[in-house]
């Protein structure tokens, strides 16, 4: 039978009438569509896609599975190496991880494994099922789990599957970490998120909220209770860039803009009246997916001019692709070679105007991607009066601060074994973000997994 070359069509919502809401944007497959798409799978011998997801997942498994229509498989499948598959399936950039290994992405449009683990969540949920894994008999060892962000997530479900005691301790009120905080709502709706934290409760875990961790209690203090802890505390600390002007009203990071609308419900209004800049000129600096969030955002909070400003071309961008097409969709406008150097605000401090000059690229630099050159005398004025900076994060600095004996590099992360997720400290275990910098959902969870395999066998063993 002949392959599709390319992948089967995803419904969305139009950019005209998505931009008035905060509805999720994709609106997911049908059975019929999920099982087209699945018969585009060459169910490789060696699947080299398995080898791109840091989880794990059996793939061409899961999608046998859906292609003869045996949807609850499917999920079963999914959740033995996967906690969060209606999270994955949603945020992963799977077009650098599994899909771009997919052999038949070598000549066509890879497989759309992401959108293929969506429905299969997404089914599950529509069906009222929630299938536990059996867990083994009790150990009797206790882990504490620091942030219930993905790294978290991952790693106590993993845990707790393999019968430990464990407990969550999250510095907010409610649990997801970046999950619920950071991505907007049209992008991952909090339901969803709410749904994949119910089976990680389901299997177990407590989650104990408004626990600040180096406050409340410190890591040494846990270790008096707890056989061992795992750090997953994420990237919470925002990078400015420490230009004039940068104090003015106005100015936000991605972390605080992003955190009033997702966490304290700005994006409910009327229902939730949370104080947020409705701008109508809003900059978001920054080319990454959380630019892409804070620019869609705005628009939707009402702004008549979105913009994004970059200092490299558009082929240097770090954020999904598909995040960019959606952006320019909906009417998102984007200054590529241009760099803010300062701002002007009005008598009362309020930014009214944003200076910028004009860049060109020259030799691809440490990240590979060729390097922004400042073009002389080339300023000019873009007029704004909400600025949304959204160049990047440094990890929380809090446990590094109260815990001796945990050593950090030189952007605060703490350092840890790659292969065991283990610190320099006896008994603490670090990953995502923590760890490596602000980095992918998948990836934080695949170090939540390794740290996971690594306590089991120090609390059973003993062995550092």
């Amino acid at each position: 039978m002949a392959v599709n070359p390319k992948k089967t069509p995803m419904r969305e919502q139009d950019p005209k009438e998505r931009i008035k809401n905060f509805n999720e944007v994709p609106l997911g497959y049908t059975e019929e569509e999920a099982k087209l798409e699945a018969q585009r799978c060459l169910q490789c011998k060696k699947p080299p896609c398995v080898k791109g997801c840091p989880v794990e997942i059996d793939i061409p498994g899961f999608i046998s599975k859906i292609r003869e229509g045996n949807f609850k498989e499917a999920i079963r499948i999914l959740k033995d190496k996967n906690s969060l598959p209606a999270i994955c399936g949603r945020v992963c950039p799977q077009e650098d991880q599994c899909e771009k290994e997919c052999v038949l992405g070598k000549k066509y449009e890879p497989v759309g494994i992401g959108r293929l683990e969506r429905f299969a969540a997404d089914w599950e949920a529509e069906q009222g099922l929630m299938e536990l894994p059996k867990i083994e008999k009790k150990t009797g060892k206790k882990i504490a789990v620091v942030g219930s962000g993905p790294a978290g997530l991952t790693c106590a479900s993993e845990l707790a599957k393999m019968g430990h005691e464990v407990v969550i301790f999250e510095a907010l009120h409610k649990p997801g970490g970046v999950l619920v905080y950071g991505i907007p709502e049209f992008r991952l709706p909090k339901k969803i998120v709410e749904r994949e934290i119910n089976y990680v409760k389901a299997l177990g875990v407590k989650i104990i909220c408004n626990f600040v961790v180096g406050k409340t209690k410190t890591v040494d203090e846990l270790l008096e209770e707890f056989d061992a802890v795992f750090v997953g505390t994420g990237a919470g600390l925002p990078w400015f860039m420490n230009i004039p002007g940068e104090n003015y009203t106005g100015i936000y990071s991605a972390n605080e803009y992003l955190i009033r609308v997702n966490l304290m419900k700005a994006y409910l209004f009327p229902e939730y009246d949370t104080p947020i800049v409705r701008g109508k000129n809003v900059a978001v600096i920054g080319g990454g997916n959380v630019a892409m969030d804070a620019a869609r955002t705005a628009l939707r909070l009402g702004a008549e001019k979105s913009m994004i400003v970059y200092r490299r071309s558009k082929a240097e961008m770090p954020a999904r692709i598909e995040e960019i097409e959606r952006a320019e969709e909906e009417g998102v406008i984007f200054h590529f070679l241009t760099l803010p150097v300062k701002y002007h605000a009005d008598e009362n401090g309020r930014v009214r105007a944003m200076e910028c000059i004009k860049m060109e690229l020259g030799e691809p630099d440490h990240t590979g991607r060729r390097k922004p050159i400042p073009i002389p005398n080339s300023n000019f004025i873009i007029p704004v009066d909400t600025v949304v900076v959204a160049i990047g994060q440094s990890p929380n600095p809090l446990i590094p601060q109260t815990t001796k004996g945990i050593e950090v590099g030189k952007h605060g992360n703490i350092i840890v074994d790659e292969k065991t997720g283990k610190t320099t400290k006896k008994g603490v275990f670090a990953g995502g973000d923590i760890a490596t910098g602000a980095a992918t959902v998948i990836l934080a969870m695949g170090a939540g997994k390794v740290a996971a395999q690594a306590i089991d066998e120090y609390v059973k063993t003993g062995n550092w």
